[in-house]
């Protein structure tokens, strides 16, 4: 995951954090040709990631502000691809996401020494997830 904070600063307002797309995840049901199919498509350098299990860094070669992914064995038939989205607090947003009228679909989950993410769905059953920056994460 990114470690990035992308915050504005207005006068008279203190900074907030950036709601921007920083990560995400595409499940295969065949690792080794979506690594060869994503890596010819565009270029991106797919490779194991350390000390994870069954998940590949995707890196998209871009800038800082371009996100890098992961890839992993689809766990499901139909887990779509999956963005992850940065936010202050993903406790306060997924509360935000329920009110409005969404689902929770896995809780608050550590990184360490990352931070933290939710998974939720949307009101249209569109997957995504929330984002937490925290280097203290365990």
């Amino acid at each position: 995951m990114s470690t990035q904070k992308k915050a504005k600063t207005v006068k008279g307002k203190k900074s907030k954090t950036a709601s921007s797309i920083v990560w995400f995840e595409i499940p295969a049901d065949n690792v080794a040709r979506a690594k060869q199919f994503y890596g010819a498509l565009f270029g991106w350098k797919i490779e194991k990631f350390p000390g994870v299990e069954d998940y590949w860094h995707v890196d998209t070669g871009g800038h800082n502000d371009t996100p890098d992914g992961g890839m992993m064995a689809r766990k499901s038939p139909q887990q779509p691809i999956t963005n992850y989205i940065n936010v202050a607090s993903v406790t306060k947003s997924a509360a935000k996401v329920v009110k409005l009228g969404g689902k929770i679909c896995m809780p608050k989950t550590t990184v360490p020494h990352m931070g933290y993410f939710v998974i939720c769905q949307d009101t249209e059953n569109n997957m995504f997830a929330l984002w937490e920056v925290n280097d203290s994460a365990k």
